[in-house]
């Protein structure tokens, strides 16, 4: 297929199609071993920064998850409704929220990290070592280039 005006147009020949099949496979794949956990990816970031930091305020949180307000508040309320956090108001200031992992949550952290680990293997079956590393190196420049505001 040719573009007016332009060269043919081969999504197929540009690596950034490949990283996006490639995030779309793994998401999905992520999903199939979280959902029976009582998990999903959009909770990662939440409960990686709860896990590694124990309680936090939610002002905290969306700075240490690297989310929006409007998206996290949307996504405690289904992990509170889940049974993955518990929120209560914080001792100094009635007005803030302190958020937590429950038991619950905590009992199937090893199990979401075993399920994640086989999609990570399962991905990179085949893949060496320098492979690998080359690919994470190449990734690491193509997110650099795209947050960096003077490229843009």
């Amino acid at each position: 297929m040719k573009v007016k005006g332009g060269p043919a147009w081969a999504p197929e020949s540009a690596p950034t199609f490949w990283i996006n099949h490639a995030s779309r496979s793994l998401m999905r794949h992520f999903e199939e071993q979280l959902r029976p956990l009582g998990f999903g990816m959009a909770y990662l970031p939440v409960i990686i920064a709860l896990e590694e930091n124990g309680p936090l305020l939610q002002r905290d949180l969306l700075e240490r998850a690297r989310v929006e307000q409007p998206t996290m508040a949307a996504l405690l309320a289904r992990m509170e409704r889940d049974g993955l956090i518990v929120r209560v108001p914080d001792p100094t200031d009635g007005r803030a929220r302190q958020v937590s992992l429950t038991a619950k949550a905590k009992a199937r952290l090893l199990a979401v990290k075993r399920a994640m680990q086989q999609v990570v293997e399962r991905a990179m079956a085949g893949v060496s070592e320098a492979e690998g590393a080359a690919l994470i190196a190449t990734l690491r420049r193509v997110v650099e280039n795209l947050n960096d505001p003077a490229a843009g």
